[in-house]
This record gives C-alpha cells, sequence and structure tokens, in this order.
C-alpha cells in the first residue's frame, strides 16, 4: 500500500547508499479488512499523520511503502525504497582529514588541545603515509575519474589531505595543488593536472574556538602553499571566525554543517569530495536520519577515522538547487497520438 507522507523537516535529507525507513503512523480512522472475502474491498485507512507540522514546513513530501494489518489504531509501516529524480540528488564523498600533529598530542593529554604549539596542526608522517593510502583507494575504486569538485576547510591539515589524495600527478608547468615542502610536509610538490577543482569553503571548518589547532592562518600565507586551491570564497583575509575564549556549541556546528549541505545542493557539479574535519562531521550527520532504522542512523553519524572515507547522496527534496536532468528524454519526438492504453 503506497502512501504520500509530508515530511516534517525543512533540510535535505541524506542517505547512505544503503538506506532504509521506519516509522509509525497514527490511524485515525478505523480499518475493515473484511478478512472473509477472498478478493476484500479497498482499504479507506482515514488520515495520515506523523505529528502536527510547523506552520512553515507543509509542502514537501516522501514516498513510502507501507504494510497495513487489521483494526489497528497504530502500525508499523517499513520500506527499503525512496524514489526521487537523479537530478535532484548529488553524491558526496565525505573525507575526515589525516593525522595531525594535534591528534597525536590530544590523544596523550586533552588539555594539549590547548597548545599554541599545535596552531593550525600539520599532518604527522604517519598522516602523510594515511593520504598515500586513501590516493591509491581513489584511484582503483574509479573515483579519481568521477569527482568532479573538491571541496575543503581552509586548515592545512585538511588541504594537505585534500591535495593528497585527490590531486594530479605529472607536469611542473601549470600551478601545483601544494608547493614542496608545504606546512613543514617533507613533501614533493603536487600538480593539478588532471586533477578537479579545489575550493576551499569555510563553513565545512571544525568546531570553532578555544583550540589553537583550529584556527586557520591568513589567506595571503595559504596561497603560495597550495597555489591552485581557490580561496575565492572566504570574506576574510584573517580568521575572524575563532575565538581564544568561547568554543562554538555542539548545536550550531551542527547547524552550519547543515547550511553547508544546502550550499552543496547549488553546486552544479553532481560528484563532490567534501574533506574536513571530525567533530563537524559528527554533529552536522548527527543532524540527519531521524525519519531512518535506528542502525542506519547509527552507521551515519558515528565518528570517522582519520583519513576515513564514506560515500553518501544527498537528495534535493525543497528545490534547493536548480540543476536539471542531464539524462532525461522528453520522447514525443516525432509527435504522435500517444493516448495511454489505459486512458478511459
Amino acid at each position: 500500500m503506497a502512501c504520500i507522507i509530508t515530511s516534517t523537516s525543512s533540510s535535505p535529507i541524506l542517505f547512505n547508499y544503503n538506506y532504509n525507513f521506519k516509522c509509525k503512523l497514527k490511524v485515525i480512522e478505523s480499518i475493515n479488512l473484511h478478512r472473509k472475502r477472498r478478493q476484500p474491498p479497498p482499504l479507506n485507512i482515514g488520515t495520515v499523520l506523523l505529528s502536527q507540522p510547523p506552520l512553515s514546513i507543509r509542502r514537501r513530501s516522501v514516498l513510502l511503502l507501507c504494510s497495513s494489518s487489521s483494526l489497528l489504531s497504530e502500525m508499523d509501516c517499513g520500506a527499503s525504497e525512496g524514489l526521487y529524480p537523479l537530478h535532484r540528488s548529488k553524491t558526496i564523498h565525505l573525507v575526515r582529514h589525516a593525522q595531525g600533529i594535534h591528534n597525536v598530542a590530544g590523544e596523550k593529554d586533552h588539555s594539549a588541545y590547548l597548545s599554541e604549539e599545535l596552531f593550525d596542526a600539520q599532518l604527522t608522517p604517519l598522516g602523510w603515509q594515511q593520504v598515500d593510502n586513501l590516493r591509491k583507494h581513489v584511484h582503483a575504486s574509479g573515483l579519481s575519474k568521477r569527482i568532479e569538485l573538491v571541496v575543503v576547510s581552509p586548515l592545512l591539515r585538511t588541504m594537505q589531505t585534500a591535495v593528497g589524495a585527490f590531486g594530479g600527478e605529472g607536469s611542473t608547468d601549470v600551478p601545483p595543488l601544494m608547493a614542496k615542502n608545504a606546512g613543514n610536509s617533507n613533501r614533493p610538490a603536487i600538480s593539478s593536472l588532471n586533477s578537479p577543482p579545489f575550493i576551499a569553503v569555510e563553513l565545512c571548518r571544525e568546531h570553532l574556538g578555544v583550540h589553537p589547532c583550529d584556527r586557520r592562518r591568513s589567506i595571503t600565507e595559504y596561497k603560495p602553499m597550495f597555489p591552485a586551491i581557490d580561496f575565492s570564497l572566504i570574506e576574510n583575509e584573517g580568521d575572524v571566525l575563532w575565538t581564544p575564549d568561547t568554543r562554538e556549541k555542539n548545536e550550531d556546528v551542527a547547524a552550519r554543517g547543515v547550511k553547508f549541505m544546502k550550499w552543496l545542493l547549488t553546486r552544479e557539479e553532481k560528484e563532490i569530495a567534501v574533506v574536513t574535519h571530525s567533530g563537524f562531521l559528527y554533529h552536522t550527520l548527527g543532524a540527519y536520519g531521524e525519519d531512518c532504522h535506528p542502525t542506519l542512523k547509527k552507521e551515519m553519524s558515528k565518528h570517522f577515522n582519520n583519513c576515513e572515507l564514506r560515500s553518501m547522496v544527498i537528495v534535493d527534496r525543497s528545490m534547493i538547487g536548480s540543476n536539471t536532468s542531464k539524462t532525461d528524454f522528453p520522447g514525443k519526438i516525432p509527435s504522435g497520438s500517444d493516448v495511454p492504453s489505459d486512458a478511459v
């Protein structure tokens, strides 16, 4: 039995590739299944409500396949399908940066995160090994040929991870994604040849405030280190978002993450890599999946390992983006009579 159910969420919906739904529906009018008949008449289940939605949220819907049972005022509704137009979705590959010097120090002593010595922490030698292994996976899996854009948090460790995993190879005749030994990396320059474009975005930064490892350098300092990364979307030369005395609240990180997801939906690219941070990913993904099976919700929102990549699909259910389909075909070329065979 199919039901159209109004969603009470104003955010874009985010799925893992394997996803499920579980919901409970209130049945207002009683159901008479006429079990004695071999072919029961169509069911009238009356009005179906999830909850009373806010006045500002009325029009977004999701198609679920539901099973009914007799004479219940409350029923379980399980569905394994969600159907959406392809051009209303994007594939996003979420990556947490590789091991940084702050991760090592903070694991030994959490108070080390307050140290100025960890300002804009760079990758460790082990972190670079993790980047090299991620790069091998990106090429072996074919992701390197499919990703159209790399979005990166403008901090040293995330940009090092991003260019190391998704950067090009070869020619020195083009501006490099990373200059030789950038950020004390002891690494050769990384080419931008045959790589997707890279763009730095502040919305996907780590928790802001208090911890010096999460404070960025000036854009003027970054540009010679990462010549082929586009910093044009960063409005301020210095870091005006980070404050020494106030740590950003978890709910504010989540809200910033949802805003970032909505921004992704405005992009033309269909397959995007995002290189960001543990706290940002944890709180952002935790804002999604309330309409999913608990196992899927848990899978989506668990903490990322260093240099872990997870691929997800984000669906634009509220028409935030304006992309048109590149694969749909209008038909009726040439035109002619096309009355449906089941038309009365």
